[in-house]
């Protein structure tokens, strides 16, 4: 990686730096536009202790599931629990922190930290279990509570096509929590299933601008289906 070409050659390269009790933030909405060779690359280095944000935590043995498997995460923030097993029993049994957190604020979290503002007002939670200590203001006769933003270490983000200055489309459904991510990331990694050469990607087409972005790797993809249904005839 060199001046503004932002490729690099090996999973090793692209997660260089990480390192135990940093904070991740994740792209992708259950198997959806995941970063899944990252997260692989993340278990293969073994670091523990990571605070992590997602909308969930991928399924057993496949996405952000990989990282219960050896306890690599002490502490997630997260919309959901999803049909991971396993996320479930950590959970309940106290051997791992969920900070439950309503999509939409999640969603803000990432952007208002890559837009620089620490924190935020939010209607989402108020005089719920959510919204419980956290500052709390009236506008325009209805109550706010206080949110603060995130800036992860690192932000692992999957995309579709990128050129090599790291500006990244995504496709379809896969944007999800993606381009929120990539702002939100001292560290912004991206995994493409495609590198263009510069000029082939029109302005227009650009989501997340290379200037948020670090590192490209290119990889290859499991296409998986998270809940399969089989109509019976």
């Amino acid at each position: 990686m060199a001046g503004f070409d932002k490729r690099v050659s090996s999973l090793e390269e692209a997660m260089a730096g990480i390192e135990s009790g940093m904070t991740v933030i994740a792209g992708g909405f259950g198997l959806c536009g995941i970063p899944e060779n990252l997260i692989g690359e993340i278990q293969r280095r073994g670091v523990k202790d990571l605070s992590v944000y997602s909308n969930n935590c991928g399924v057993d043995g496949f996405g952000l599931g990989l990282l219960l498997e050896d306890r690599q995460i002490s502490t997630i923030y997260a919309s959901y629990v999803g049909e991971n097993a396993l996320f479930e029993q950590q959970m309940l049994e106290g051997d791992i922190e969920v900070v439950l957190t309503p999509q939409g604020t999640l969603a803000e979290k990432m952007r208002a930290g890559g837009a620089g503002i620490p924190a935020f007002y939010t209607a989402t939670g108020y005089g719920t279990p959510i919204g419980e200590g956290k500052e709390v203001r009236e506008f325009n006769g209805r109550h706010y509570i206080l949110e603060e933003s995130v800036v992860g270490d690192f932000a692992i983000v999957k995309g579709w096509k990128a050129d090599r200055y790291g500006n990244v489309v995504y496709r379809d459904t896969a944007r999800n929590f993606n381009p929120l991510a990539a702002t939100a990331g001292k560290i912004t990694v991206v995994e493409v299933e495609e590198i263009v050469e510069p000029g082939e990607l029109t302005p227009d087409q650009v989501h997340t601008p290379g200037i948020y972005v670090d590192r490209i790797i290119q990889g290859s993809f499991e296409k998986r289906i998270e809940k399969r249904t089989v109509h019976q005839g």
